[in-house]
Formats: structure tokens, C-alpha cells, sequence
């Protein structure tokens, strides 16, 4: 593990926090001064790449004021020098204005002085932990641009691409939009013999169906009104290389011709062409269609699918490797930040959480433009669940109200048969049951409906408020039930006696009279005492 710097003139600060992180083993180095860390980050050029790995920081923790320098002033040089170093500022409760100031300038965080130490601890270690992350996820997207994936499905196309390295074979990538299967197919050619030739892209979606033809292999001058000058396409740019063939499933039945005609012969004319041109060309097509479908369908050749269906690549959903959006998710707010020069934002345990329970129906591609909405609209550098984009908690809080929904529909389909009404003379001077009321069963969706409505209206306090409502009504559902026995309520509702009178007392419930249940809804003999214990 690299070690933690630390920069403060007091020497009971640094050796508290020493003391600290040794107990949990996570080496440290002290300094008095900005100074001696500007001299210790340039002594590191002068290493060997095996010792700078070992003595190069893994975090640098900074007070703000010191004799002979400022933190601040350290961060900036620290930022210019080292950009991926985290810095977390320490400053006095009376310097927050500080504080402001050092997330400006790109601090990880700060910590208020006096601090407590297991804090300052957990802290230190989580910026370390997060910089190794995103250590880690550059490091596997060295050369791969945007490949990032640990699922076991993700894992098993790497290994697939590892396969066909060598290969000149024609692959089918499916899967649906927003999946990345371009990425794919230039890790394909990225990693093929053909590497060092051109890697053309053409989505047959996107070109008219006048137009696709002579996109895709040319014409000669005069070929048709326009035709200027002789132009080469993207069959004959591809020579060598990769023809990428993406959205295949839309392309015209008589195009489907031409093309099945190149790759069983290797052959092509141009438009208004006579003589044949060779196609030194590895086909990959894409399609996010069921193309088995469109066989029999009529609208796609089968012969061609054969042709091109000799290996196939299928790209998993988003949401079928939900636990690759941490991951996914720093590299794009990473990049943004790069793009935009400003300090990458960060996502909270809660957004992250709610972020890997949204469906995205865009997959990775919405993903990459939810990042980067979020680090131009995002109002603090640290996201929080409040702070997604509209389009995620909506979609949360569908998927939310659906699902217990679904749940109540089953509970429906297994219940038993419902008793028949009593006839007028049993129930003659016996007080009805309580009804069975529908609105009962939802109260778990009224109160997840409410709690989204509080929540994008940037209510405060939304848990406690909801909290004590709930509680009230358990408070009294107890005593309803006990006639206003509250010892009897507490051992009923699972909680001390003392737990209940605090909390009616916290309520406002202490001397209010609780509504009693009717007697054949009660457990109590006839007669039982009605006063509060």
C-alpha cells in the first residue's frame, strides 16, 4: 500500500493521525512544511519506476495554515503536478470559508478540526480506496477505450475477443442499442492481424437507400447525374483492414444481394463499374434486431445471415451487469470532468445505489450521458441521490409503485376463499368487524408515492417526517387494539414500555384517548378494563 502523506506543523496532529493509520496498518510519511512536500514529489522523478511506486503517495491529508505556506496554495501546485493524487484538507471550524476554497480547487474533501480520528481514518481510506479504483479501471482502459466490464458476462466477451485475436473469421455482434458493439468490433480489429489497417464504420441505418449502394462500393465517373468523379467506397477505404457493418438488419433486400456476393466470392464492381475489384476486407456486422425473426419474416436474406452468422457475439444489457456501474460510472464522470477542465464529480453510496437499481433502457450509452449531465448540472461535488436527473427517479419511482403492485396481485391469486356474510341474526347486536379495506393493502405504495413527491420537491426531513407518521400510526394500532393499555401495546408492537412512552410522549399520543377496536376484533374478555395502565 503507498503511503499516506501528511503536512502539518503541529506535531501532536501528525502524530495522532500516524498512530492512527499504523493501527490499521496503512504506512505513513510526516512533513512540518508545503515546502519539504514539494521537494519529496520532486526527489520521486529521480527514482526508478520500482521505487517511485513504492514511495509515491497514495493520499496527501494537508492543514490549511501553516508557517512558510499555505494548503491551498499546496493543493494548486499539488493539482498541477500530480492531477490523480487525492488531497483532503484540514481546517479549523472558524476556516470553512477555507474549505470552500480547497473543493474549489480540487480537494477530495476537508476535515474540520478538532476531528474525530476513526473518522478522519475511514476517510483517508475511502479516498485512497477510490483512487485505486479508478486507478484500476484506467489501467484496463489502456488501449480499449470504453471496454470497462467485471460481470461474468463481460468477462466472457474479453476472453471471446482473446480468441478471435488471431482470426480473420466474420463475426455477428447483437444486442441493444446503447450496448457498445462498435467498441467491439474495434477491439475486434484492434487485436486481429489486421490491426495495422484502416478500421471503417458504416451504420446502413443511417444512409438512404439511393445513397447506400455507391456508399458502400463506389462508382465510376458518369455512373449516374452527379457522378463528378470517380469515388472509392468503403469496401475498397477497408482494404487490409475491418469493414464494420452496423445496424445490418435494415439494410434493402438488394444490397443484401451485392453484399452476399462479396463475401462468398471476394469480389465487388463498382457502381457503373465493368471490371471486378478485389475485397481484402474482414466483414463485422452489427444489429440490435433478432435477425432469426426478420429470416422469417421475408425482409432479410437467409443465405446472408448464414454468411454472416459464423461466430456471434452477444452484448449483454446494462442492467444485466448492474455491477459494473460503479465502475462505468467514475470512468464517464472522469472523462467529462477532462473534457469540461473541471474537478470530476463524485457519486454517493446512495446514488450509486439508486443508479444500480434504474433499468436504463439507453444501457451504457445513457449511462455515459447521465455522467455527463451530472457533471454540468450537479449542484455539489459529491451527487447525491436527489440530484440524478429526472428521467432516473422517475423511471425509480415507476418501477417502485410496479412492484408491489405485482406483489399484491399475487397475494390476490393465492388468497383463500373470503368468509360469507353473517346473516342478520347472528350479527344482531354484535358490532361488524373492521371492512377490509383495500386502501390498507397500499399503504406501502401511498407512502413510497409520498416520499418521491417530498423528495423531488426538495422537501427537508423527509425521513423524519415520514418516520413519526408511521410510528404514530403504530402507536395507535397498539392501543386501539390493547383498550388503551400501553403495556399490553408495547409487548404487542415488540418494544419496551419505557420505548412507548417516550415515544408518545415525543408524539404528542401521552393522554389522548386511542379509538377502540370493536369487541370481535379485540382478543380482550368481555368486560376487560378500558383505562390506560
Amino acid at each position: 500500500m503507498k503511503p499516506i502523506w501528511i503536512v502539518d506543523d503541529d506535531p501532536s496532529i501528525r502524530f495522532v493521525l500516524e498512530r492512527a493509520l499504523q493501527r490499521e496498518h496503512v504506512p505513513t510519511r510526516s512533513f512540518e512544511r508545503p515546502s519539504q512536500v514539494l521537494e519529496a514529489i520532486a526527489h520521486l522523478d529521480t527514482l526508478t519506476a520500482e521505487a517511485r511506486a513504492l514511495e509515491e503517495p497514495g493520499v496527501l491529508v494537508s492543514d490549511i495554515r501553516m508557517p512558510g505556506g499555505s494548503g491551498l496554495d499546496l493543493l494548486t501546485e499539488v493539482r498541477r503536478t500530480k492531477p490523480q493524487l487525492p488531497v483532503i484538507i484540514m481546517t479549523a471550524y472558524s476556516d470553512l470559508d477555507s474549505a470552500v476554497g480547497a473543493f474549489q480547487g480540487g480537494a477530495f474533501d476537508y476535515l474540520a478540526k478538532p476531528f474525530d480520528v476513526s473518522k478522519a481514518v475511514t476517510l483517508i481510506c475511502r479516498a485512497y480506496e477510490e483512487r485505486e479504483q479508478q486507478q484500476r479501471a484506467e489501467e484496463q482502459n489502456t488501449g480499449a477505450a470504453e471496454m470497462l466490464g467485471q460481470a461474468p458476462a463481460m468477462q466472457d466477451l474479453f476472453r471471446a475477443i482473446g480468441r478471435l485475436s488471431p482470426s480473420h473469421v466474420t463475426v455477428l455482434i447483437t444486442g441493444e442499442s446503447g450496448t457498445g458493439k462498435e467498441l467491439v468490433a474495434r477491439a475486434l480489429h484492434r487485436h486481429s492481424p489486421r490491426a495495422s489497417g484502416p478500421f471503417v464504420a458504416i451504420n446502413t441505418a443511417a444512409i438512404p437507400k439511393d445513397l447506400l449502394e455507391s456508399e458502400l462500393f463506389g462508382h465510376e465517373r458518369g455512373a449516374f447525374t452527379g457522378a463528378q468523379t470517380l469515388r472509392r467506397g468503403r469496401f475498397e477505404q477497408a482494404d487490409g483492414g475491418t469493414l464494420f457493418l452496423d445496424e445490418i438488419g435494415d439494410m434493402p433486400l438488394e444490397l443484401q444481394t451485392r453484399l452476399l456476393r462479396v463475401l462468398s466470392d471476394g469480389q465487388f464492381y463498382r457502381v457503373g463499374g465493368h471490371s471486378p475489384i478485389h475485397a481484402n476486407v474482414r466483414v463485422i456486422a452489427a444489429t440490435h434486431q433478432n435477425l432469426e425473426q426478420r429470416v422469417r419474416d421475408g425482409v432479410f436474406r437467409e443465405d446472408l445471415f448464414h454468411r454472416l452468422n459464423v461466430i456471434r457475439l452477444r452484448l449483454p444489457r446494462l442492467a444485466e451487469r448492474r455491477e459494473d456501474i460503479p465502475m462505468l460510472a467514475r470512468h464517464f464522470l472522469q472523462r467529462s470532468a477532462q473534457q469540461l477542465g473541471v474537478e470530476p464529480k463524485r457519486l454517493s453510496d446512495a446514488a450509486l445505489a439508486a443508479l444500480q437499481r434504474y433499468d436504463f433502457p439507453g444501457n451504457v450509452r445513457q449511462l455515459e450521458n447521465i455522467c455527463h449531465w451530472l457533471t454540468v448540472m450537479a449542484p455539489a461535488q459529491t451527487v447525491d441521490e436527489k440530484d440524478l436527473p429526472p428521467e432516473v427517479l422517475e423511471g425509480l419511482a415507476q418501477a417502485g409503485a410496479q412492484a408491489p403492485s405485482s406483489a399484491r396481485a399475487d397475494a390476490t391469486d393465492s388468497a383463500p376463499p373470503r368468509a360469507q356474510p353473517r346473516t342478520a341474526e347472528e350479527s344482531a347486536g354484535t358490532p361488524a368487524p373492521l371492512p377490509a379495506s383495500t386502501a390498507a393493502t397500499d399503504w406501502s405504495v401511498g407512502l413510497f408515492e409520498e416520499a418521491v413527491e417530498r423528495l423531488l420537491r426538495g422537501e427537508p426531513e423527509v425521513w423524519d417526517t415520514l418516520v413519526q407518521r408511521v410510528e404514530r400510526q403504530l402507536l395507535q394500532a397498539g392501543l386501539a387494539v390493547t383498550h388503551g393499555r400501553r403495556v399490553d401495546a408495547a409487548l404487542r408492537l415488540g418494544i419496551g414500555r419505557n420505548t412507548f412512552t417516550r415515544k408518545a410522549q415525543e408524539l404528542g399520543l401521552e393522554g389522548r384517548v386511542a379509538p377502540s377496536v370493536p369487541p370481535s376484533d379485540r382478543d380482550d374478555p368481555p368486560g376487560a378494563p378500558t383505562v390506560s395502565d
